[in-house]
């Protein structure tokens, strides 16, 4: 009486079709592990993304913050977009009553100066006394001598038109508008 187990009580040792099943498992798992870590290394080596070509260079894809940052330094940009971002935070840096009736216009590189507009002359002149404090907790922000004044606009007038009501040549009323 057989039971197609040895006498000896031991399991049957692989026959032919079953060593090369282990032996072919075997060699998938072993490629499967050298690809990967090939894999892997060429990742490391060009810094994990996709590349354009056979080398690294300036035209592989990126993040878009990445990109955004990289072309601020290489323009040079790195002040005006600080001062940029001033300009959206104004009513945290200068208060909400200061913000509701003076605007940051423009930001001059060069001179270093933020043009302001003021909505009366009250305010301007209220701005102007401020300016000083101001100029400090700005360069505070972003960096010593990023802005070096702050020049204070009053609010604009109307087109000065000629006209039946109007004398040539004169200039209006100064202390509403300038």
């Amino acid at each position: 009486m057989s039971t197609g187990e040895p006498a000896s009580g031991k399991t049957p040792e692989p026959s032919g079709v079953d060593l090369a099943r282990v032996a072919l498992r075997a060699a998938k798992e072993a490629a499967r592990a050298r690809g990967d870590a090939a894999q892997q290394k060429r990742q490391a080596r060009r810094g994990g993304g996709l590349r354009s070509g056979a080398r690294a260079d300036g035209r592989d894809p990126m993040a878009l913050g990445s990109a955004i940052n990289r072309l601020i330094t290489e323009r040079g940009w790195e002040a005006p977009a600080a001062v940029g971002g001033v300009m959206g935070r104004w009513p945290q840096i200068v208060g909400e009553d200061v913000a509701k009736h003076c605007v940051p216009e423009r930001y001059d590189e060069d001179e270093r100066v933020l043009s302001v507009r003021c909505d009366s002359t009250a305010w301007a002149t209220n701005l102007r006394l401020l300016a000083p404090t101001l100029v400090a907790r700005l360069n505070e922000d972003l960096g010593h001598g990023t802005v070096r004044m702050i020049k204070v606009n009053g609010p604009g007038g109307p087109a000065r038109r000629y006209g039946p009501l109007r004398a040539p040549g004169s200039t209006g009323p100064g202390d509403t508008y300038g």
